[in-house]
Formats: structure tokens, C-alpha cells, sequence
């Protein structure tokens, strides 16, 4: 979502370094952005509708002083994406960005005009610095006015705060969003992520829920969401300073996508007892027994809900484990009934900082079940927040279509159902063994899976111009067929749907012509000769259909399939990872066809921090 960076310094051009922090922020997703300065105690503001380069364009025209400002890049909820809802937001003295939604804005927009304010956009977070200049104008100094404020806020935010006259003063609150404070050498940051600060300092503070904070140059202080004064601890973060860059591909999702055979391997490591030939979960030993749990529930958002399909069949198949996989937006809202004993949730989200999984997560705590959670982002919330943490070693993923990532949250809940399936003796040392090293050829055929690239590229030209594209998988295949269609969507904007392909006649083989291809994703498994039965109904049909196999299914399937794409042979129980790498490159290569923003399609951000 919305990127936010803020700057309290002595030394240097604050545009210069707001600028250099927004496009490591890009990655977030973003429809226009905005800087504010104070020089010499006095306000002033730059905003453009669109991508950075139009506000660069603008500061080059009309530079803006000072070495004190806040920016923003924003993903537009309330208000059209343009020049006017752009932040920063300016009521009198008082300037600020924000990331999250107010939900009682309007009410609160209606009493401040009723108290003679004048708002200027249709965005919710004006209402913020209408709120806290008139509890200014009432007598309050800046920390109290912002305290006052955040009393009547309903929603999530993550603040950044100017105020004018005052060059040594920078305030920032979070609820249900994240936000971070830079600790530097006689100045201070606050940035959305990490990342944001990255360019400034290693050293970062991670606000808590409910956290304000009142920055000057040389310190800082942190209040709860009780008024209590706090002390949290300052992290070193090694990777900070590393610079994100493309390197020598065209996008970053293309450098992800050949960057899985790395963030598998990192993040198989942390799993595998190499030596053992087991695994040993991250963490604290006694945080989970598997032994005990009797129900599991997983809920995630996105390619990560995907993540959550393919490891049901997991738990079930090899842990025995009756399990039941959510989106997050729903489990919240339909008030499921949870087992009081037994029980455990489990999450899983990239960011970590995912609004609605948070807000299951949250759920489920107070339903009293045990939780975990597979992690990108070991400080996040969510890790923050449950009993477990299952991370995955992807790194910064910049494009906003998740890769790497997925890949790794599969296997770092494949191995979480390997020591499952031990722990509940479902598993055998045998098998166990089996699997273990099963999973410890994925990077290897990762990297074998990259010569399909050039081939994979060739059939985009003709894919390229379909309007709609169907995706079929069987068993733990069907939900790799739901992401890869969900790829499609995103960076090539091509009308794609999954479907499980048993259910083909009850209702999706209508859609079957000349003129809608169809990806069957189907290794040569236990289900594969039913796989080839819904191929030839489509083949039938005139359907072009392009399967997706190794080598025996290919052979199998004979000259049925119009285009095929052999995937090198695999353990069947490792298979949904290593076909994620052909949908995947298909996605991409379809969407550089079609000349779409690759790394940040069209109303996308990379990480959803607001319903």
C-alpha cells in the first residue's frame, strides 16, 4: 500500500533524500505521490498525479528547500487518483501523509465544516489535519493535539507529521498500520517499511500497535496507546543499505522469478537437518505439539491463500490433519466457529502486516487457539503477534505479482508438514526421509525449470492475444491452476479463470472454443489418466490447449495437447513448486507481449494494509 518516508536533518536536500526513499517504495504499489519541506520554519509542498517521475519532473521545475520533509507515494481508496488527493495533506500549520483508512471521516469532516474548516480534496486523510490544527487552534501545542486527535480516529493509519515553526519536531502514530522509526546520527526518520530508511540509517525501531512517537533531531520518544511512555528496542538491520536494482533483467519479476532457486534453498535450510535428514521447525520447540492438534485452520489473502490450498491436501494427505483453508476477509466476517480445544491457526502473508489476515489473526487469539505463521518479514505484526513463526528466507520482493515468495511459502510449509506428520507418527522414518529429500531437490530443479524460458516465450506471442484463458489442475494442481490464472490477471490484464478440472462438464466446458486457449497443469501422478480424459474433451471441443507436464505425461498425452511444456520429473509431493515456475514465466512473458507495467500493474499494491 501507500509508502511513507519521513526526514528531521541538519544536513542535506530533503527532496533529494524523500525522493531516493520513495522509489525504493515504488514496489508497494502507487497512483501519485507528494513531498512537504519546512525551511526555515516555514511549509512548503510538491505533489503530481502518477508515477515518481512526474513529481521529480516538478521539483526540477520548482525546487522546494529545506532539509526537514515527509513523502508519499499513494494508492488511491478515497478520492480519484490525482493531483488533489495527492499527499501531503496541509490544514494551517499542520502537514502530513498517511497510510490505512479512517473509517468515520465523514462524520468527522462534517463537524469540522460545521466549525468552519474548508477541506480541498475528497481524500479521509485530510480530515486527520483538519482534526489536529483545530485542536491546535484551541490552545493544544503539536503533541498534544495529535494525542487529542488520535482519540477520535476509527480505522487504520500510519502517520507522518509536520508542523510548521517547529524545525525540530517530527510525529508519527500507527494502528493497523506499519510504520518504523530511523535512528540516525543527529537526525531521525519514519518510514512505512525498513526499506523506506534503508538509504539513511541500519539502525530501526518497530512502533507497536496503538505507538506514537515524537521525534527530534537527537531523540525520540514512544507512548502506547495507553499514554504510557515506552521504550522499544532498536534493531540492526544488516540488509538495510543494500541498494534493490534490477540488475541485468528487464523487471524485477523476472530477476524473482530466477532468483527461486536462492530464496528455496535459503529457505529450505532453515528447515532441513541435512545431516539427519529431518526437520527441525524454527523457533521455540514447544510452541506447537502437533500430537495435540486436532483441527487446523489456515487463512490468507491472494497467492498466499494459494499457498494455504496446496499445503491442505499436505496436512491431510501426510500429517492426517482435517484441515480448513480461509480467505481472510471472509473467515473474519462469517464468525466461524472455532474448536476451544485442539485448535490451531495458521497464517501466512508475505508482508506480514496483511490487514485482514491480521485481523484473523486477532480473531483467532481471542477464540483462544494456538497460532503460527509464515513470514517474510521476521519484525512484522503477524510474527510479532503468534506462537510460531515459519519464515520464509525470500528477501525484498519488489514486483508486485508475488514469485519467489510463494515458492517459499511452500516450502516452508512443506517442511512444517513433514515435522507435522512425524510428530503425529503419520510419517515414516522411511518417508520422512523421502521427503526430506525430495525438498532438498527443489533449488536444483528450479534451476533446471529455467531452460523452458525461451521456449515458454515463444508461445506468449500467440497467447498474447487471447481475451480470456482457462486453467485446469486436479487435487493439489487445482490451486496452482487458480495462480496461475491469478498471474495472468494481474500483469497482463487477460481475463484468466482456475477450475478444478473434475468440475470441466459441470459448467466451465461452455466456455471451451477456438478462441480461448487452455493451460492444463498435470504431472504424470495418480491422476494424471483422469487429467487426460478432461484434456481430450477439451481437444474435442477445438480447444487450444497447452499442457503443462514431464516428460511420461507428455508422451502420455500424445498429440492431443496443441503446445506442451515439459517440466523436468519430480517427487510428486514437490510438484505444486516446481510447476509454479512455468505458470509463472508464462504470466511474465504474456504481459511483456502485451507491453503492460510489469512490476506494478494497474491498480495493484504489493502489500494490503487496509481492507
Amino acid at each position: 500500500m501507500c509508502g511513507i518516508i519521513g526526514i528531521l536533518s541538519r544536513q542535506g536536500v530533503a527532496s533529494d533524500r524523500v525522493m531516493e526513499s520513495l522509489r525504493r517504495l515504488e514496489y508497494r504499489g502507487y497512483d501519485s505521490a507528494g513531498i512537504a519541506t519546512l525551511a526555515d520554519g516555514k511549509l512548503d509542498r510538491r505533489r503530481a498525479a502518477g508515477k515518481l517521475s512526474n513529481l521529480q519532473s516538478l521539483l526540477n521545475e520548482t525546487p522546494i528547500a529545506g532539509s526537514i520533509g515527509i513523502g508519499h507515494t499513494r494508492w488511491a481508496t478515497h478520492g480519484a487518483a490525482n493531483t488533489k488527493n495527492a499527499h501531503p495533506h496541509v490544514s494551517g500549520s499542520v502537514a502530513l501523509v498517511h497510510n490505512g483508512i479512517i473509517e468515520n471521516f465523514r462524520r468527522l469532516r462534517t463537524e469540522l465544516e460545521a466549525a468552519g474548516h474548508v477541506f480541498e480534496t475528497d481524500t479521509d486523510t485530510e480530515t486527520i489535519a483538519h482534526l489536529i490544527a483545530a485542536r491546535m487552534n484551541g490552545g493544544n501545542d503539536p503533541v498534544a493535539a495529535v494525542k487529542s486527535a488520535l482519540t477520535e480516529l476509527e480505522g487504520a493509519f500510519a502517520l507522518s507529521i509536520l508542523f510548521e515553526g517547529h524545525d525540530d519536531l517530527l510525529i508519527g502514530a500507527r494502528k493497523g498500520s506499519p510504520l518504523v522509526i530511523g535512528v540516525g546520527d543527529d537526525e531521525m526518520f519514519l518510514g512505512s517499511d525498513a526499506l523506506a530508511v534503508a538509504p539513511f540509517t541500519n539502525r530501526v525501531i518497530y512502533l507497536e500497535e496503538g505507538d506514537m512517537c515524537v521525534l527530534s533531531h537527537n531523540a525520540f520518544q514512544i507512548f502506547d496507546a495507553a499514554d504510557q511512555e515506552v521504550i522499544r528496542p532498536v534493531a540492526l538491520v544488516q540488509s538495510a543499505g543494500a541498494t534493490v536494482e534490477k540488475g541485468n533483467y528487464r523487471h524485477f519479476m523476472q530477476k524473482e522469478i530466477f532468483e527461486q532457486p536462492d530464496s528455496t534453498a535459503r529457505t529450505i535450510s532453515a528447515y532441513v537437518d541435512a545431516l539427519e535428514q529431518s526437520i527441525e521447525l524454527p523457533g521455540d520447540d514447544n510452541a506447537i505439539d502437533w500430537s495435540e492438534i486436532t483441527h487446523l485452520h489456515m487463512v490468507a489473502c491472494g497467492t498466499a491463500y494459494y499457498a494455504t490450498c496446496v499445503a491442505e491436501y499436505w496436512f491431510e494427505q501426510i500429517a492426517g490433519l482435517p484441515v480448513k483453508t480461509d480467505i481472510a476477509s471472509e473467515f473474519r466476517y462469517r464468525q466461524p466457529a472455532l474448536p476451544q480445544k485442539g485448535g490451531l491457526a495458521l497464517f501466512v502473508s508475505q508482508s506480514g502486516e496483511t490487514a485482514d489476515t491480521l485481523a484473523a489473526l486477532r480473531y483467532c487469539k481471542e477464540a483462544g487457539l494456538k497460532t503460527a505463521a509464515v513470514v517474510n518479514v521476521p519484525t512484522s505484526t503477524i510474527a510479532r503477534e503468534v506462537d510460531l513463526v515459519l519464515p520464509t528466507l525470500a528477501g525484498p520482493e519488489i514486483g508486485v505479482a508475488s514469485t519467489k515468495a510463494f515458492t517459499a511459502q511452500l516450502c516452508a510449509l512443506a517442511a512444517t508438514v513433514i515435522a507435522a506428520g512425524k510428530a503425529r507418527g503419520t510419517l515414516s522414518r522411511d518417508r520422512e526421509i523421502a521427503l526430506v529429500k525430495a525438498l532438498n531437490g527443489v533449488p536444483r530443479l528450479i534451476s533446471e525449470s529455467f531452460a523452458l524460458d525461451d521456449p515458454i516465450a515463444e508461445l506468449a506471442r500467440d497467447l498474447s492475444k487471447a481475451r480470456d484463458v482457462i486453467y485446469l489442475g486436479r487435487g493439489v494442481h487445482f490451486p496452482i491452476a487458480l495462480e496461475g490464472a491469478l498471474k495472468l490477471k494481474e500483469i497482463s490484464y487477460i481475463h484468466a479463470e482456475g477450475y478444478a478440472s473434475g468440475e470441466l462438464k459441470h459448467g466451465p466446458i461452455a466456455l471451451i472454443d477456438e478462441e480461448t486457449p487452455v493451460v492444463f497443469v498435470a504431472p504424470h501422478d495418480d491422476l494424471f489418466d483422469k487429467s487426460l480424459s478432461n484434456l481430450q474433451e477439451v481437444a474435442a471441443r477445438r480447444g487450444n490447449v497447452l499442457l503443462i507436464s514431464d516428460k511420461e505425461g507428455l508422451e502420455a498425452a500424445g498429440d492431443t495437447p496443441a503446445q506442451m511444456i515439459e517440466v523436468p520429473t519430480c517427487d510428486a509431493f514437490i510438484a505444486p513448486i516446481l510447476y509454479s515456475l512455468p505458470v509463472q514465466m508464462l504470466a511474465y512473458h504474456i504481459a511483456v507481449e502485451k507491453g503492460t507495467d510489469v512490476d506494478q500493474p494497474r491498480n495493484l499494491a504489493k502489500s494490503v494494509t487496509v481492507e
